[in-house]
């Protein structure tokens, strides 16, 4: 195996690439009842996006002007895909309110320290893991409060029958789901290096990078991406609690 890769990638790759797939899709429709296309579409999007991402970057190696450009279309379609997940019918944009609340303060604090250059390879890399990290929460936060909310709307109007201003009463059902839309980032933040080597470090230790500068730098992106979810997931959370993700927010 050529060891500039982890994985052999000849033409058997492409063969596996297409069964998992069709696998995936199979299981999704079977035993899940959900339509297969779904999976099909985004693996199709996958390799299109990831074709064209490949020859942006190896563009824009020297543009970091041009690399905060590419961020900001990573930033949109994050928007466009988490606010249609909470509220497909709703005020979908507001997913820009996470999602920035995660990534702007953190990216922040990397650029303030110097940690993260003023480089457009460094800068796609890390701001783009935010990102992504910042939709899921979003996504799953929302998802999980807003199905709450429905679900136990007895004990909210309990809540401010005894009271509770709507939002405190919100707050009192959604805060203890909220936050397991972070659990799968501390989990893959206290199992590193135990149940998985994260993609960062694998590949800094076959770039030829010491093993402890490639551990301090998957160090900082895991733990960049804690802050990163927990200020997402708290924020969707309380743009539920004000029943904001509704265009009408039954009155209150």
């Amino acid at each position: 195996m050529d060891n500039s890769t982890l994985l052999n990638t000849g033409p058997a790759s492409w063969v596996l690439l297409a069964l998992l797939l069709a696998l995936a899709a199979t299981v999704w429709r079977a035993a899940l009842e959900r339509r297969a296309s779904e999976v099909i579409i985004a693996g199709l999007r996958a390799l299109v996006q990831l074709a064209v991402v490949a020859l942006l970057i190896s563009r824009l190696a020297g543009h970091p002007g041009l690399a905060l450009a590419f961020v900001a279309l990573m930033f949109a379609v994050s928007v466009w895909t988490s606010g249609h997940r909470v509220a497909p019918t709703g005020r979908w944009w507001l997913a820009g309110i996470p999602i920035a609340a995660g990534v702007l303060p953190t990216a922040a604090l990397m650029f303030v320290s110097s940690v993260l250059p003023w480089n457009a390879l460094a800068v796609i890399a890390v701001l783009g893991q935010q990102i992504g990290g910042a939709m899921a929460s979003t996504t799953l936060a929302g998802r999980r409060v807003e199905a709450e909310l429905i679900t136990r709307r007895g004990e909210v109007e309990a809540g401010v029958a005894l009271g509770f201003l709507w939002s405190e009463a919100r707050s009192m059902v959604a805060k203890p789901v909220a936050g397991e839309a972070v659990l799968p980032s501390i989990d893959q933040t206290r199992t590193s290096g135990l149940v998985t080597l994260p993609g960062a470090f694998v590949g800094l230790i076959l770039g030829g990078a010491s093993p402890l500068d490639a551990g301090l730098i998957q160090l900082l992106v895991l733990i960049s991406l804690l802050l990163v979810n927990t200020s997402a997931a708290w924020v969707t959370m309380l743009l539920s609690n004000h029943g904001a993700w509704r265009h009408a927010a039954a009155g209150r």
